[in-house]
């Protein structure tokens, strides 16, 4: 079985004007927390990707951030985070957050957060790894995405053999047992994706 030791967080650098946002951020962070599961993110200290982190840290857990040099101070880069590791650029930001994380969630957020998420959903689709991708549908925020995915398999850009494995949560307290549950059906290697090959991609 595959364990969920450490998780990547895709989520805005801004609250959203939800309060359930945060609220689902605070929550999502007490419970790696709780369940000594080690945060990944984007190393920012506001926004949703504060709150998470913060929460972590405030319930006892442990957080890596990896910011890009450029964000550090836009970003408002969290110092109390265990390890801080600090990129030339987004690409490399993205290529440690994947191979330091067994699984990932994607938060409410902007442009970025969904960049991020679905590149993961490409390299999972074309194969290029087997790890969990979630989206924390709080209050319904990525029900124009799962729309527009729907659409995209309706016209046939999506194709069967090639299909698209995201996991749903309406709730946080869902989100490590889907995890867990999905990795559990991954062979023991096959989630993996050698670093030479991220770098190319």
């Amino acid at each position: 079985m595959n364990q969920i030791k450490t998780v990547c967080v895709y989520c805005g650098s801004g609250p959203g004007n939800n309060p359930r946002f945060v609220e689902a951020a605070i929550a999502l962070g007490r419970s790696f927390a709780e369940s000594n599961v080690r945060l990944v993110y984007g190393g920012g200290s506001i926004g949703l990707m504060g709150a998470v982190a913060k929460s972590t840290l405030d319930h006892g857990g442990l957080v890596t951030g990896i910011i890009p040099e450029f964000l550090r101070a836009r970003e408002n880069a969290l110092t109390s985070v265990q390890e801080m590791i600090v990129t030339p650029d987004m690409h490399e930001r993205k290529r440690l957050m994947f191979e330091r994380s067994d699984a990932f969630v994607a938060l409410p957020g902007g442009v970025g957060t969904l960049e991020e998420l679905v590149e993961q959903l490409t390299w999972q689709q074309l194969g290029r790894h087997s790890k969990p991708v979630l989206l924390a549908n709080i209050d319904n925020f990525w029900e124009p995405l799962l729309s527009l995915l729907s659409h995209m398999r309706a016209t046939g850009f999506i194709r069967a053999t090639l299909d698209v494995n995201v996991l749903m949560a309406d709730r946080v307290e869902d989100i490590l047992p889907r995890l867990r549950s999905a990795a559990a059906h991954v062979p023991k290697g096959a989630k993996e994706l050698a670093p030479e090959v991220a770098r190319r991609l």
